[in-house]
């Protein structure tokens, strides 16, 4: 039988443990040079390309590993610096490139924003600015460096030019057609010298080919892919897709690639309905994504089998490249470092390393080998334990989800009657000041939280430590002037892991990291049973804080949806049932803060958007249980309460029905990179709610100055009623030092009592 081709289509950057993270941040404080940064990475980079090949991956991704983020490669392979930046033209030096990511004292970092509905964060090209020219061919090196360390013949990979110019910002929708060819012929450069260099295949990742668009922009598409092929006519390209089906396949099918890279896991119904239909071309190879690049359960690989059958009675096997549906940079690395409390659980993972293993199985299996075959059928035994586990099916929960119809989620009264009660409640001043819910997590918090989680300290030792973090940052905040405090959030570990490790239905991992944005990582809980509440969460530290100030203090949780779209979610069950099992869950806690006195209460969301289907024509399905089980957990409160809600910015304008009938009573929205945008979105769609946009931008180390952030606020209630209007930072302060957190905090405030003074004046 033919000998099917494995592939993959990119492998996580960050090591094994977090190896790319902590060179990074050693070279950013300045414990390691530039050479050893460099060194350090190249170490990795081979590493990972190596237990690829040794996997039995036929087709190694290289070009895929960064120092910090793929599109910003591509930006800066094609200079596109923008002009705040000083660059002389040249390849881009690796102090211009971290300072885009990252900003300067003089200069804010470029927008980040997340890569389609996944949790991972790009830096947004901006175009316009500077000529699009080639730097150098990062593609080219990687392959080289391959070829020769390793004697490996890699599959260069980046995002296509369609995709690239649909993720970037800066130009008018106009300009698309010419912007495309443009970029064909700096594309058709890389791709000439990679022909010239011996390169067999080089991937394409194309993902915008699945959203809903326009039928001319296919046409442009077209174009721009045939000046590709001319320039490098003996390449073979594999044209990638993922995270849904291809939109309009009959179009899409005509470009000039040899390899189309189809989802048969996020987009199976879709991609397999174009077989069906007999539109995919008998000429060309078929990149099967049918190992799930994004959640953390084996494959049933038995099932991958079945499905393999049924495509073969459309594309012949000796045209399939197996492989997984979409990079493996959305998992943890290996399972191998695990140690689960619940041997069902742990048996039924498979992380980056394992699904490379369950690709190779299958292509093994399905040309007959024995081993390979007996691998598929224990797969599916080890999902069935877990399926038949008594934690998938809680009496309470079933009980509660059956008579979830019986409970409201409107609001007793309307925002404007509540909100004139709020006001009285709370006696806050006119644009009023807070944060968004955490303060540095220091070496010393994280110390502290590692000796009380290995034994090393006591329940009471450590509760003490965290009651003096609470103490020092109450104090801070009446001392800055913040009108609104929090407690800080220092026994969180992470916003969802937190609740996730006082839920039922959860279980952790020792070392499941995944990136998150640059050298940020997360390590995503994973739902595995029914959810539910077992006791007061949060409790005890808001209380405790409310006890030291006069000053309202926040009860901050993680929304249901969220908590959904940044876990690794079980799958046997629709989404849908597991938002609403955690909204039922958080409703409970939300009860607990108000009974306990607790008069601002917020539900943070930023993940509402992230979820949203890639195709317009799902949305409303999505937003209907997105809102539903928003409510589920804020709606019965009392008219004096107000809840808050928080979202990381993305299209604003698109979902701003949806915002409004999430029905908070207040929004603060990560801006800071984008606020201009935003305010044009508010100017077309007025927001009659309380609102605050973020004012500075805390993912960037700079401190703004006062009259930047009094700018923004000028700006801001040109559109926004200043009687609502919020000032805080665009997210939580986590990830901050202290000084420059006290330093931004106390210009935000100065900011504030400002554009207060102005108004006054103008009333």
């Amino acid at each position: 039988m033919t000998t099917i081709q494995t592939s993959n289509l990119g492998y996580p950057r960050i090591g094994e443990n977090r190896e790319w993270k902590k060179a990074l941040e050693a070279f950013w404080k300045g414990q390691i040079a530039e050479e050893e940064l460099y060194k350090q990475l190249k170490e990795m980079r081979l590493s990972y390309y190596r237990k690829q090949r040794d996997a039995g991956i036929d087709l190694v991704p290289v070009g895929d590993f960064t120092a910090y983020d793929h599109m910003l490669d591509l930006s800066a392979m094609f200079g596109l610096v923008p002009g705040r930046f000083p660059y002389a033209g040249g390849k881009v030096d690796l102090a211009t490139y971290f300072a885009m990511a990252r900003g300067t004292k003089e200069a804010a970092a470029c927008e980040m924003t997340k890569w389609f509905n996944t949790n991972y964060h790009y830096i947004v090209p901006e175009i316009g600015q500077r000529e699009p020219k080639l730097t150098h061919n990062r593609p080219l090196e990687a392959y080289l460096e391959a070829k020769e360390e390793l004697s490996l013949e890699g599959k260069p990979v980046m995002v296509g030019p369609y995709t690239f110019l649909k993720c970037a910002k800066g130009y008018a929708s106009s300009e698309l057609q010419s912007l495309l060819m443009t970029f064909a012929e700096l594309y058709g450069e890389v791709l000439k010298q990679l022909e010239q260099a011996g390169v067999v295949w080089v991937q394409l990742d194309e993902p915008a080919l699945v959203l809903e668009m326009e039928r001319e922009e296919l046409v442009w598409v077209k174009a721009a892919y045939e000046r590709m092929a001319e320039a490098a006519p003996g390449l073979n390209l594999i044209l990638q897709t993922y995270f849904d089906s291809v939109h309009m396949p009959e179009q899409v099918f005509e470009l000039p690639v040899q390899a189309f890279g189809l989802d048969f896991v996020h987009g199976r119904q879709g991609n397999m309905a174009v077989l069906r239909s007999r539109l995919f071309p008998q000429d060309k190879k078929l990149a099967i994504g049918i190992i799930d690049g994004r959640n953390i359960w084996r494959s049933d690989l038995a099932a991958d089998l079945e499905l393999l059958r049924e495509i073969s009675g459309y594309i012949t096997p000796d045209r399939w490249i197996i492989q997984p549906s979409c990079s493996l940079l959305h998992v943890p690395v290996t399972v191998k470092y695990e140690q689960l409390p619940d041997p069902i659980i742990q048996q039924a993972l498979a992380f980056a390393d394992e699904k490379l293993a369950e690709v190779v199985v299958l292509s093994r299996a399905y040309t007959g080998n024995a081993s390979a075959e007996e691998a598929a059928f224990a797969s599916r035994a080890a999902l069935l334990r877990l399926n038949q586990s008594p934690s998938r099916r809680v009496a309470e929960v079933v009980n509660q989800m059956e008579a979830i119809d019986q409970l409201s989620t409107a609001r007793t009264t309307t925002f404007e009657e509540r909100y004139q009660k709020q006001l009285k409640k709370l006696q806050l001043p006119p644009l009023p000041t807070t944060t968004i819910g955490s303060f540095p997590q220091t070496a010393e918090v994280r110390k502290a939280r590692r000796q009380w989680k290995n034994g090393q300290w006591t329940e009471a030792q450590y509760q003490t430590f965290i009651q003096e973090q609470i103490r020092e940052w109450v104090d801070i905040q009446e001392n800055l002037g913040l009108d609104v405090l929090v407690h800080g959030e220092f026994e969180r570990n992470d916003m969802v892991e937190f609740f996730g490790e006082r839920l039922s239905g959860f279980t952790f991992t020792q070392n499941g990291w995944v990136q998150s944005y640059g050298s940020r990582c997360t390590k995503p809980p994973i739902i595995y049973g029914d959810v539910s509440h077992d006791a007061a969460m949060t409790l005890q530290e808001t209380l405790f804080a409310r006890s030291l100030t006069h000053k309202p203090i926040k009860g901050m949780l993680t929304g249901p949806v969220t908590i959904l779209a940044w876990s690794f979610v079980r799958n046997d069950i629709p989404e849908r049932d597991v938002a609403y099992q955690i909204a039922l869950a958080l409703r409970e806690e939300v009860s607990l803060l108000e009974q306990s006195g607790i008069h601002i209460i917020q539900v943070d969301e930023p993940a509402i958007r992230e979820l949203t289907p890639l195709k317009r024509s799902e949305w409303d399905d999505y937003f209907e249980w997105a809102v539903k089980a928003f409510k589920l957990c804020t709606s019965h409160v009392k008219d004096e309460t107000q809840i808050h809600t928080h979202m990381c910015y993305a299209e604003f304008h698109q979902i701003i029905d949806v915002i409004k009938a999430l029905d908070a009573d207040v929004i603060s929205i990560e801006t800071s990179r984008s606020h201009g945008e935003l305010i044009h979105a508010f100017q077309e769609q007025p927001y009659e709610k309380g609102i605050g946009l973020g004012v500075y931008d805390i993912h960037s180390p700079r401190v703004p100055e006062v009259q930047e952030m009094l700018n923004i606020i000028e700006e801001s209630l040109k559109v926004l009623p200043p009687d609502r209007f919020w000032v805080n930072p665009d997210c939580g302060l986590k990830t901050r030092n202290k000084e420059e957190t006290a330093a931004a905090l106390s210009n935000m405030v100065q900011a504030a009592k400002e554009a207060r003074k102005q108004l006054s004046v103008k009333v």
